[in-house]
């Protein structure tokens, strides 16, 4: 592949782990691809510099703008370690600004990674769709909050998901035709909780809920994970993103997670796509789909005795799952409601101020207070009312949470 085939690439949300994980693939494959812009919320402007002068990018957007002084002298330093005076390396243009991820997202390019966590990802989202970008999605809440308000500004094959789930559902599905599916199946870990009854999980304390026995991921995340509002998310992705509706969507708990996810077809064939857990294979895939990158992950190891393992899972522990496919079929604003509340009681229990089990029932208290008020059907969902229902969850669910019922 000569220079002008590369594909150029921005990298949301850099400095995170599937952003980092993503960096990893383009330094092993530079000459399939070029990076051409980083963004970062600002927690770490020493590694976000570091990555802009290695990738030599042309532009970088920080969130916090009382960083970006610290992000001038770490370009300075980090060219300077790199043995480059002054003037003599490529300075890449800064863009500062809870919208410059959006802006950046724009620029001209080929793929958009967008590695941010949370609904702040929806406008990056928005943005590479609408200029005509493939976007590596890693961001599920700004698909599962923007529903059909989102999926309707994507092109066929636009979207690519990053998610191993669903890049494995994607894998899978080429195996028969649309109509030929019959159901799909999420693979979920199961968290740090599995088998624990719900009497258990009173007294679980942040650091417990952030002990993920086998992905490395963000505190969001991995805390979505121990709930498994995680997968409540990825069951309203997966319908979106394949077409498939809600009550085709299973949810299977499979702890090695080595399966990553599977269709059914109407003949009862079931095709499943298996990988050590990786993320560097799902990502590979999305940046370079639908080809595959050599060597981009280890495979199984099909020398070695081994064994997998499948369970149904534990709705009256972890009702999260019931509770997204409810949100899910209901679709409109509802999701959006969902995740802003969500995001919410994840901050509050790993500030240590509300307890473990009182996460999913505040999202739903706060759902069900929506369904019953100011729910905004798909037909008159826009992008804007997205943001009112998320601003309206959010402010309702910090007022439940002043309340003694939410209350540590």
């Amino acid at each position: 592949m000569t220079s002008a085939q590369k594909r150029r690439v921005v990298v949301l949300g850099a400095t995170g782990s599937i952003g980092t994980q993503t960096l990893d693939i383009i330094r092993n494959n530079r000459e399939q691809f070029e990076v051409v812009g980083l963004s970062a919320n600002g927690k770490n402007v020493a590694l976000l510099a570091a990555l802009a002068i290695e990738f030599e990018v042309e532009c970088v957007a920080l969130a916090q703008g009382t960083a970006a002084q610290d992000l001038q002298l770490a370009l300075y330093a980090q060219a300077q370690s790199q043995g480059f005076s002054e003037g003599n390396h490529k300075t890449p243009k800064i863009l500062i600004g809870a919208d410059a991820a959006t802006h950046l997202a724009r620029i001209e390019c080929d793929v958009v990674v967008n590695g941010i966590t949370g609904a702040v990802g929806l406008n990056p989202t928005v943005a590479a769709l609408e200029c005509g970008r493939t976007l590596a999605l890693a961001n599920k809440e700004s698909l599962v909050i923007g529903g059909i308000a989102v999926t309707k500004l994507a092109a066929p094959n636009q979207i690519i998901p990053v998610d191993s789930e669903h890049s494995a559902i994607a894998q899978a599905l080429v195996a028969g035709t649309s109509g030929e599916v019959k159901r799909l199946v999420l693979t979920a870990s199961g968290g740090p909780f599995r088998g624990k009854s719900k009497s258990e999980l009173t007294q679980v304390t942040a650091q417990q809920a952030l002990a993920h026995p086998t992905w490395a991921m963000g505190p969001v995340v991995t805390i979505n994970s121990a709930t498994m509002m995680n997968k409540g998310l990825e069951i309203i992705e997966a319908s979106l993103l394949f077409n498939i509706p809600i009550d085709r969507i299973d949810v299977v708990v499979h702890p090695q997670s080595v399966v990553h996810s599977m269709v059914e077809f109407i003949d009862g064939s079931t095709i499943a796509q298996a990988s050590p857990p990786d993320m560097h294979l799902p990502i590979s895939l999305a940046l370079n789909w639908p080809s595959r990158i050599d060597g981009a992950a280890s495979g199984c190891d099909w020398t070695k005795p081994t064994s997998w393992t499948f369970e149904p899972v534990d709705e009256v522990t972890f009702p999260a799952i019931v509770l997204a496919k409810r949100v899910g079929s209901l679709a409109g604003s509802a999701p959006a409601v969902m995740n802003a509340a969500n995001e919410v009681a994840v901050a509050e229990f790993l500030s240590d101020k509300i307890a473990f089990l009182d996460i999913i029932e505040l999202v739903t208290q706060v759902v069900d207070e929506h369904v019953a008020s100011n729910f905004i059907g798909d037909e008159e969902l826009t992008i804007n009312e997205v943001f009112f229902a998320a601003d309206w969850a959010t402010n309702r669910a910090l007022e439940l949470i002043s309340d003694r019922s939410f209350k540590k």
